[in-house]
């Protein structure tokens, strides 16, 4: 049968939502990903190595908060859901989506490990007719340079012919109450005419529209510019923060003023650094990916240098604040509002939360943390140490034992006021203590 016939039957079977989804890693991306077909009516498969996310999504238990129990239970009682750490099962499905990390290695290069791992054991599962599609953040060029020599080494079958491949970057924001899953639009690039038809019918039953652009690499290049963009205007923000300080302007009131003008300004606000698995990662895929043309890309690496160094920042304002009351941070107890990277979610990867804690100890402070979304600091490839801590309690006595609070991570649901009343000492990175009622005798410090 040809290719062109095989890829009608696929879209036949598309159309009558008898097309299997497979995800492979149901971690922040790819649960929700996951949630969003079923609940369009297509038939899902999840697949994780970790056992734990497997049986929480039989049992119907949450283990992502903001996602809730409904969802999970919902998935949990369909007979159109299955979850398995068993990947022979890999052929089961007809498409396979990759939602892999794709971290940085100590070298800030590409960690591409994950990826690999997942694309050889799925060559090793795959069959002919399979779509298989990364979603993973990544350097333009993966998906033809690294994705697909592997599956073809690994399964003995030709990308575009016994098999198709696209690229489609994920596009989640944790905790988005305006844009979920199915709300945001998707490009798509295809390996093949066929490949990028497929995936675009796909994902045409779930999600509100599709972008499809001309190739894998021009979509994997569409994710890096968005989280370049970002990157480069928080860095931008976070060094106005800085300037402004110095000259006893409040860079906020500056940019509230600025947001205004109708037209020629976008809002980008400063904080204690970046956050997440995308914007503090991201963009230096492109850096080093550039080394390979001989060209430099100096704005991405200048908005690094000023992103990572905001949580110097925040802990040389404390040593200001503790020094203002007569107090040194060697010995001082500090705590951290907000282990989170971004407000009211659980999600705590690569949060500068962590770099600023780290700060701490180093200048010998006794360092606690608050976090009303995470009870006790999960295990992290970055920061292992801080594995098992748990967060205070809330609670005046608790509180007001410490010498300094830092607002790191500005959760909705922290009462701010009762801050005002229990600390005298409070460096905001937030600007959440602006207007809050406070008492004579506190400093609340802008970070």
């Amino acid at each position: 049968m040809s290719q062109e016939l095989v890829a009608e039957d696929l879209l036949q079977k598309i159309e009558d939502k008898e097309y299997t989804i497979g995800i492979v890693g149901l971690g922040y991306v790819g649960l929700p990903l996951m949630w969003t077909f079923h609940d369009a009516g297509m038939p899902v498969i999840g697949y994780d190595i970790d056992q734990e996310k497997i049986d929480c999504l039989h049992e119907g238990r949450p283990y992502i908060k903001h996602l809730g129990e409904k969802m999970m239970k919902r998935l949990a009682g369909s007979d159109r859901c299955d979850a398995t750490a068993d990947f022979s099962h890999l052929s089961e499905a007809d498409a396979i989506l990759m939602c892999v990390p794709t971290p940085l290695d100590h070298h800030r290069e590409p960690d591409m490990q994950y990826v690999e791992k997942t694309a050889m054991t799925i060559g090793e599962n795959l069959r002919e007719g399979q779509l298989v599609i990364l979603e993973s953040t990544t350097y333009p060029g993966t998906t033809e340079e690294l994705i697909i020599p592997i599956l073809e080494s690994k399964s003995n079958l030709t990308a575009g012919e016994d098999f198709y491949v696209a690229y489609s970057p994920e596009r989640e924001d944790p905790g988005n109450i305006d844009f979920d899953t199915g709300s945001i639009p998707k490009v798509v690039g295809g390996h093949t005419q066929e490949g990028i038809e497929l995936a675009c019918a796909m994902y045409d039953t779930a999600i509100v529209e599709t972008v499809p652009v001309s190739d894998t690499k021009t979509a994997e290049a569409v994710k890096i510019t968005e989280n370049v963009f970002r990157a480069v205007n928080i860095a931008l923000v976070n060094e106005l923060k800085v300037v402004f300080q110095e000259m006893d302007i409040n860079v906020h009131e500056v940019l509230d003023a600025a947001d205004t003008k109708p037209f020629g300004f976008m809002k980008f606000v400063p904080g204690p650094g970046l956050g997440g698995h995308c914007i503090p990662i991201d963009p230096f895929y492109l850096t080093w990916k550039a080394r390979e043309y001989e060209e430099n890309t100096r704005f991405i690496e200048l908005a690094g240098e000023i992103n990572t160094s905001m949580p110097q920042y925040v802990v040389d304002q404390t040593l200001k604040a503790l020094n203002a009351h007569q107090k040194p941070m060697n010995g001082s107890k500090v705590l951290v509002i907000g282990l989170a990277y971004k407000p009211d979610v659980d999600d705590q990867r690569e949060s500068p939360s962590f770099k600023i804690m780290d700060l701490l100890e180093e200048y010998g402070a006794e360092v606690s943390f608050y976090d009303p979304h995470i009870p006790a600091i999960k295990p992290t490839r970055e920061h292992p140490e801080w594995t098992g801590k748990e967060s205070i309690g809330w609670n005046e006595e608790v509180v007001s034992e410490h010498d300094a609070v830092i607002i790191s991570t500005n959760h909705s649901d922290v009462d701010y006021q009762e801050l005002a009343e229990w600390s005298d000492c409070i460096v905001d990175s937030r600007h959440e203590m602006n207007g809050i009622e406070r008492k004579s005798n506190i400093h609340i410090w802008q970070a």
